[in-house]
This record gives structure tokens, C-alpha cells and sequence, in this order.
């Protein structure tokens, strides 16, 4: 019987062992991916980032040959990006026919679609639970610069190491839920991240370097779907802590002003 349980206590101890020796690797991986983006004193005084750009992809539409057939053609829009501590966000994609705004407000979240021109004419969603969880982690990733996610309730995985475009890479799996979680590379000699894969397979790079006020952020991203379709996002200006009211991100009333 005591032999029993001497081993039970060091199968116990055993795997309390590696799990903080898990622990402290994480740490210490986290610790380098954020100097290579800044000192912690810059990216803790970051509670929120406006990115203004282009975003380039392609779309469906109907042959002017043949409207049977669809064809792919390229589509350009205007972004409007913000991310505001400690949940709020607001993106706004704008066409020349089409202004879609997209917003985060606590647990709140909702989507307007307008006309271009006549953009007091508008129709109101408001997004569901699993959207609204979607939208808090994405803020979460977008301020927090890696640490802090236990906190939230959600983990930080070591997933082993791998090569990527010549780099050896360690990886490490953020979840904020079984369905949210994001797969992150980062060259093991620099903390530099190399790319993200989301959960459904998407795999999202960063090109480029802006520098402000001591914080490394990209001039471009790259979203690629499983399918191999490719959006780019180009930042032509990007403006830190930035203080837009709260009724930026507030749901709209449910009628349009007269």
C-alpha cells in the first residue's frame, strides 16, 4: 500500500515538474517575442491603435460575357481599423457602392451595412455570441502583444518547433476557446513572428516595420485562406493611443436620423 502510493506522489510530482518546466519555457518565448517587438514598459502603455489602408482581394461576379459564368476580379477597398482597450474595436470597409462598419462594444457587437452614397440609409445586424467572442479575442491579440491571456481564461500551448521559410521556428498555440485560437511561429533566434495559422487553417504574415512611439508594427498583412485565396492589408498611417469616444463603438440606435 505505501509502495503505491510513493509512486502515485511521484507520478504526481513527475508531472507537476514538466508542467512548470512547460510554464517557464512559454514565459521566457513570450518574453523574447515582445522585446523583439518592444520594451515591455512601450507595449504595456498601448491601449489602443488606429490603422488606416488599403485592403486588396478578388471577388465572384457574373461574366459581362456570359452572366452564367462567374469570373474572378480584383477588388479594392478602403480600411478603417481600431482597437481600443478593453474591448472595443471598429472596422469599416468602404467601396464606391458600399460602406460595411463592424463594431465591438464590451459584449456588444454589431454590423451596419450603408450606401456609399447615401450613407444615412443603413441596415443594422447585431452579431451573435460566438461573432461577439470572436471580435473580444481578436482585440485581446491586437493590444495585449502576447501575455496576459490566462487571465482571460484561456492558455498558452508549446506545440514544438518547426522550419519556415529557412527559419527554425517555435510554435505556440493561443486558445481562447476550442474554436478560437491562433498557432503562432516565432523565429527562434530573433522572437520575431513568421506567421499565424488560425483555427480553421487561414495563415495570416506580416511584412514590413513601422516604429512608434518604441513599438514595432507591420506596414502589410497577408490573410491566406485554406482555398489559397490571398487578401492584403497595406497601413498607411497607424495612430496610437488615440482616445475616440465611446460612441464610435456603441450600437446604433435601431432608426436612422431623419
Amino acid at each position: 500500500m505505501k509502495v503505491r502510493l510513493v509512486f502515485r506522489l511521484f507520478a504526481l510530482f513527475s508531472v507537476l515538474t514538466l508542467s512548470a518546466f512547460a510554464d517557464a519555457q512559454i514565459d521566457a518565448w513570450i518574453a523574447k517575442a515582445r522585446a523583439a517587438l518592444g520594451s515591455d514598459s512601450a507595449l504595456d502603455a498601448v491601449w489602443s491603435v488606429h490603422f488606416k489602408g488599403t485592403l486588396e482581394t478578388t471577388q465572384q461576379v457574373p461574366s459581362k460575357a456570359d452572366p452564367k459564368v462567374m469570373t474572378t476580379v480584383p477588388l479594392r477597398l478602403g480600411i478603417d481599423i481600431v482597437f481600443q482597450k478593453p474591448y472595443r474595436q471598429r472596422i469599416v470597409l468602404r467601396s464606391d457602392k458600399v460602406v460595411e462598419t463592424t463594431a465591438l462594444d464590451g459584449y456588444d457587437g454589431w454590423m451596419r451595412r450603408a450606401d456609399a452614397n447615401k450613407e444615412d440609409q443603413w441596415q443594422l445586424t447585431l452579431l451573435d455570441p460566438n461573432q461577439i467572442k470572436r471580435l473580444r479575442a481578436n482585440t485581446w491579440e491586437n493590444l495585449s502583444f502576447y501575455r496576459g491571456i490566462e487571465r482571460l481564461g484561456g492558455n498558452i500551448q508549446l506545440r514544438g518547433e518547426e522550419t519556415v521559410d529557412g527559419k527554425p521556428c517555435v510554435k505556440l498555440l493561443f486558445s481562447h476557446a476550442d474554436n478560437i485560437t491562433f498557432l503562432r511561429y516565432f523565429d527562434k533566434d530573433t522572437g520575431r513572428l513568421v506567421k499565424t495559422v488560425t483555427e480553421t487553417g487561414g495563415e495570416i504574415r506580416e511584412e514590413g516595420e513601422t516604429i512608434i512611439d518604441g513599438v514595432r508594427y507591420p506596414k502589410k498583412l497577408f490573410n491566406k485562406t485554406p482555398t489559397g485565396d490571398v487578401t492584403t492589408i497595406t497601413f498607411d498611417s497607424i495612430k496610437v493611443n488615440e482616445n475616440l469616444p465611446a460612441s464610435e463603438f456603441a450600437v446604433p440606435t435601431l432608426l436612422p436620423k431623419p
